[in-house]
Parts: C-alpha cells; structure tokens; sequence
C-alpha cells in the first residue's frame, strides 16, 4: 500500500513541493542568474503539475495522497512567487514596479490569496458533510493565467537588468519587450478577475449546501 501512495506521480508533486523555496528564494535575489534560474524552474514546476496528472489519468494512479499534495503544491507555487513579487516591486528605485501596475498593490495580493483561503475553507467544510467539491473550470483558467503572469514576470526582471547592461537598443528588442509588458498588465488583470469568479461560481454552485435558496 505505501509503494502504492509512494508512486511516480506522487513523487514528482513532491519534488515540486521541494522546489517552491528555492524559487522563493531565488525570485528574491538581486543576482541575474539567479532570476533566470527562478524563471527555468517555475516553468519547470509548471510543466510537471500537467505531467504528474496525466500520469496518475493514464495509468489509473490517482490517490488520496495525490489529491492532498497536488493543491497544495499549487499553493505553494502560488506563494513562491506572489510574495516575492509584492517584495521586490516595492524596493525602492522604481526599476522593479511592475509594468503597467506599479509595485504590486497589496489588495491584489489579498485577493489572490484571500480567494484560495475561501475556497479552502469551503471544501473543508463540504467534505465534513461528505461532499467533494472538485476543482472547476474556471479555478483551471485562473490558475493557468497567474502561471502565465508568474513566468512572465519571473523572466522580466532578469531580462530588463541584462538589457540595460548589455545596452540592447535592437528595434526588435524594443518591440519585444513593449509586448513582453504587455503580457504581464494582461495576464494580471485577467487572473485577477477570473479569481474573483471562480470564487463566486464555487460559492453559487454550493450554495444549496449552505442552505442558500434561490
């Protein structure tokens, strides 16, 4: 039974627990490397959440212990780059505020988290009524938006700190990093919005359970 729980999938989420504080800690550092490091393993984390669960589909090895693990990797995940991020867009200087954004204000940050805490507590408390709430759609779209906006900005600071010493002025450079701006003011809004509604579409759908009538 252990060799059962202890399988490759389980595994793998396990590593990508692992990996979570030295993205951490490497999002923190002022070293360009080193935010290029963060950047290969967040995409690498990314990758092996869709590996690890198509594994546990195709060879029927989903278990209790994946169904623990694998959220909280995710939120984990989510940790290792929200919190560095509020952290570094607020040092001073202004180079490191977001585009579009600014330093990261501190209500996005409540509300992505906020969000995962409500939703948290909700399965908790429908599980003790023997009810399993089980990811939706929309969490997915979310979740897939705030990986996007994550490796988007995990690859802007390294990338603008190379530029300006290196002097990159190439048009294509220029237009690069007007879209690669882009893309992070983008995929924030978008994240941000779809965390809101997919905490209201859990709330609505399971409202029957909290004895709200329609």
């Amino acid at each position: 039974m252990a060799s059962r729980r202890l399988n490759l999938p389980n595994l793998i989420t396990i590593t990508r627990i692992a990996v979570c504080p030295v993205i951490f800690l490497l999002a923190l550092s002022l070293s360009v490397p080193a935010q290029f490091a963060a950047f290969v393993l967040f995409v690498a984390a990314g990758l092996s959440d869709l590996w690890d669960g198509y594994l546990a589909r195709k060879h029927g090895l989903i278990t209790d212990m994946g169904k623990l693990l694998d959220p909280l990797a995710d939120k984990l995940l989510l940790a290792s780059t929200f919190i560095p991020f509020y952290i570094v867009s607020h040092r001073p200087g202004g180079e490191w505020a977001l585009p579009f954004w600014g330093p990261l204000p501190l209500w996005v940050v409540l509300v992505i988290f906020g969000r995962e805490v409500a939703v948290t507590l909700l399965r908790q408390w429908a599980a003790r009524r023997d009810v399993i709430i089980a990811a939706g759609p929309w969490g997915k779209y979310k979740a897939f938006l705030q990986n996007l906006f994550s490796g988007g900005l995990l690859l802007w600071y390294p990338l603008q700190r190379a530029a300006v010493d290196g002097q990159w002025t190439h048009p294509l450079w220029r237009a690069f990093s007007a879209f690669h701006a882009t893309w992070i003011g983008l995929t924030l809004l978008l994240a941000l919005v779809l965390t809101v509604y997919s905490m209201v579409d859990y709330f609505w759908s399971y409202r029957a359970l909290m004895g709200v009538r329609d």
